[in-house]
């Protein structure tokens, strides 16, 4: 009876050694996602691409993979429909080292986030302070309380391993219902940026707006500026005098373009750009001042999607959402074919047989023996 049980045991483990064997983690996979169908979308939708790393490495002991993760992502898509490269980086932890910052920075990374403590010197911080997305989590009382003129970046993550993290369907409804501005990290700093390379000269009834060129980098983002005066507009035009797009009141995705308000215009303009305004009579009193968000609205949001290495996944509760994301890109780890688990199966398959006959020879011994 004890050898048939160790017999027993024996067939078990073998059986049971290809189903706990571990995967191998190979080199690195692509997100396909980026360049197909659901990239272009969401570029085309006003959102962002950055970059978080590689799978299971830390930038902080492997800064090699700053560069890498950059050139990774713009072999599929641009960062964004303002510029190509791409320049907003989610780090681990609270703070970072000189060698990191270093490494970001040569990279061409401006924006980093979201749970620094400090601010890297060279480098905009950008906080977690929006809470999650994540069913149980969301806190529509702080999204509630966000103050005037400020980013709430929200964090989202669709999955945790093999699992499917649920959104807060009713908090995602309410924030589509609000009047603020759908932003990114890189859209949110470079407009800001923007709005001190305004020019403008006025001579008469005439006042000419232009918005300069970046000195540096490829990111063209517009910027916006109030202007008050004592006489009424009679015309926005291009500086051909071609007729400039006007925006509406429920504009929330940035855009070029002007809208009337109270003893003025709003005017969000393009890099490189040039606009004439015209008004009724020549002007006593001019008074311009750039703004902080798009279209005169409250605040700005963007939802963050940390640890992106699969875009279908973490895009697909959101196809048909006004929200706006700033995705952090991270290059899929590949998982390899375990070489062992054949071996081990075919090893299972001779030794099943083997073992059960000689189980049963061994039996009808014991029996022979006893019938003697």
């Amino acid at each position: 009876m004890r050898k048939r049980r160790i017999a027993g045991l024996l067939m078990v483990a073998l059986l049971a050694i290809p189903t706990t064997a571990p995967a191998v983690v190979g080199e690195w996979g692509d997100d396909n996602w980026l360049q197909n169908i659901i990239g272009p979308e969401r570029l085309a939708h006003g959102d962002e691409f950055g970059c978080h790393g590689y799978e299971g490495l830390d930038i902080r002991e492997e800064d090699w993979v700053v560069q890498d993760c950059s050139s990774y992502l713009t072999e599929f898509t641009n960062a964004s429909r303002w510029g190509t490269h791409p320049i907003s980086f989610g780090v681990p932890g609270e703070q970072l080292d000189a060698s990191t910052i270093a490494a970001l920075i040569g990279a061409r990374f401006e924006i980093v986030g979201d749970m620094l403590t400090e601010q890297p010197e060279g480098l905009t911080s950008v906080v977690r302070n929006g809470g999650s997305l994540e069913l149980g989590i969301a806190d529509q009382y702080l999204l509630e309380s966000a103050e005037e003129d400020s980013l709430v970046s929200i964090y989202w993550k669709a999955r945790v391993e093999d699992l499917k993290l649920r959104e807060d369907k009713d908090v995602i409804s309410w924030l589509e219902q609000q009047d603020v501005w759908f932003t990114t990290w890189g859209e949110w700093v470079k407009h800001a940026e923007a709005n001190s390379r305004f020019t403008t000269t006025h001579e008469g009834g005439t006042l000419s707006v232009e918005l300069a060129l970046p000195v540096s980098g490829d990111w063209l983002v517009p910027g916006s500026i109030d202007i008050q005066s004592d006489s009424p507009i009679t015309s926005v035009t291009r500086f051909d005098d071609s007729p400039f797009p006007e925006l509406n009141a429920s504009d929330r995705v940035l855009r070029e373009g002007w809208r009337a308000v109270e003893g003025g215009i709003l005017l969000t303009l393009s890099a490189g750009n040039t606009a004439k305004v015209s008004f009724e009579s020549e002007l006593t009193r001019l008074d311009i001042r750039p703004l902080t968000t798009f279209n005169g609205l409250h605040h700005a949001i963007t939802v963050v999607g940390h640890h992106t290495t699969n875009l279908f996944h973490w895009s697909s509760d959101f196809h048909d959402s006004d929200l706006v994301f700033t995705w952090l890109i991270e290059r899929p780890a590949e998982i390899e074919m375990n070489w062992a688990l054949p071996v081990i199966a075919i090893c299972v398959l001779v030794a099943t047989p083997v073992t059960i006959r000689w189980v049963v020879n061994r039996d009808r011994t014991m029996r022979d023996g006893e019938e003697r």
